[in-house]
């Protein structure tokens, strides 16, 4: 039976999540800092696994399923939007699949919500981010967690994903078992440092809008606590931490109000991610969900390791499901082997060419 790992590169920590037949194996999480700075460790943390049948690799806005050794420049330039020697976002995450490529482990990329056929073609039309690789991951997690309580399958279950990290907040809806919507950090509510979908005006009065611009302006930017953890800020009590988690909130239960559009009849929101942890957190969001949407119960992922995060978990459960093992029903329930195209597929606003171009390639 198939030994697999799941990698999860988020903005805080990169997390290893390990299985072997569905048992847990390997459950690590360090500072992304760290990790990145050495991408050599994270090769010989893998490594040191022991034989590994497929690795779960960190995809960032994703890729119909690609084998790192086959993995381009122009692969890379898409799976993290930036061109060669670009200082913002998540520094370092290309030489990262280098060093994994050159480590000659079996590291497969996975898709993004953009990528997946079960969405509708006219949910994409102008979007990039709908929801990155471990959004993905992180709703195979809550899937598979839903149907073991119930009993069910995965055609049985509908949700939304409110994915609350230590950076951004993502949401992603899910129809019987399929992901057919989402809004990615860059693109939806805010996060707790990351500002979320950006006013048109903004960006226009920006000038510029870079890598780096995405990463911030978010509720720590607000409260004047740079870096600040969701927990901090929920216990912050000055009048700029009041405003920033007041909007903060809200601009999540917006997210999952108009995603309720795309699923009908949706009764469950699954919390993922470090705010899934912030009981505050949790107790304001199913107050004010109940507002919005009366049938809804708020559920937290739990998870089954203690460690790693809970994308770093569900990339472990997608890679055991297409290396065959107890997860292969959830995989093909997803459709993760059914992806296809580019994250600039779907452009309107600007060509194709001129988003290529944006990112060096030509």
């Amino acid at each position: 039976m198939p030994r697999v790992i799941g990698i999860d590169p988020g903005t805080v920590s990169l997390s290893l999540c390990g299985l072997d037949d569905g048992r847990v194996v390997l459950d690590r999480s360090l500072p992304t800092s760290e990790a990145l700075a050495s991408p050599s460790l994270v090769a010989d943390m893998l490594r040191s696994a022991g034989p590994i049948d497929l690795i779960a690799g960190p995809s960032g806005y994703g890729l119909p399923l690609i084998s790192v050794a086959r993995l381009s420049e122009i692969d890379l330039r898409l799976a993290y939007l930036a061109p060669a020697g670009e200082p913002g976002g998540i520094g370092g995450l290309g030489a990262l699949m280098r060093a994994l490529a050159e480590a000659s482990l079996p590291v497969l990329l996975l898709p993004g919500v953009i990528h997946l056929t079960s969405v509708p073609q006219h949910r994409k039309v102008n979007r990039v981010d709908m929801g990155t690789a471990d959004k993905v991951c992180a709703t195979a997690l809550a899937l598979s967690e839903l149907t073991g309580r119930r009993g069910c399958q995965p055609s049985d279950v509908s949700f939304i994903l409110l994915e609350v990290g230590g950076a951004f907040s993502a949401a992603v809806a899910v129809e019987r078992g399929q992901i057919v919507d989402g809004v990615g950090g860059s693109s939806g509510p805010m996060g707790a440092r990351a500002a979320g979908a950006l006013d048109g005006e903004v960006a226009f009065l920006a000038g510029t809008v870079t890598k780096e611009m995405l990463f911030q302006g978010g509720a720590s930017t607000i409260a004047g606590m740079a870096h600040a953890s969701i927990a901090d800020l929920a216990a912050a009590t000055t009048a700029r931490a009041q405003l920033a988690w007041r909007a903060f909130v809200e601009d999540a239960i917006k997210s999952v109000a108009s995603l309720a559009v795309s699923v009908a009849g949706v009764t469950d929101v699954v919390m993922s991610g470090r705010g899934a942890a912030v009981q505050r957190l949790r107790d304001e969001l199913a107050d004010r969900l109940k507002t919005v949407l009366p049938r809804v119960s708020l559920v937290s992922s739990d998870g089954f390791v203690s460690e790693a995060s809970h994308a770093a978990q569900g990339a472990a459960l997608i890679a055991d499901g297409l290396a065959g093992g107890p997860s292969a029903p959830l995989v093909e329930a997803l459709g993760i082997r059914d992806a296809s195209g580019t994250v600039l597929d779907h452009l309107y606003v600007i060509t194709a060419s001129a988003a290529r171009k944006r990112i060096g390639i030509a």
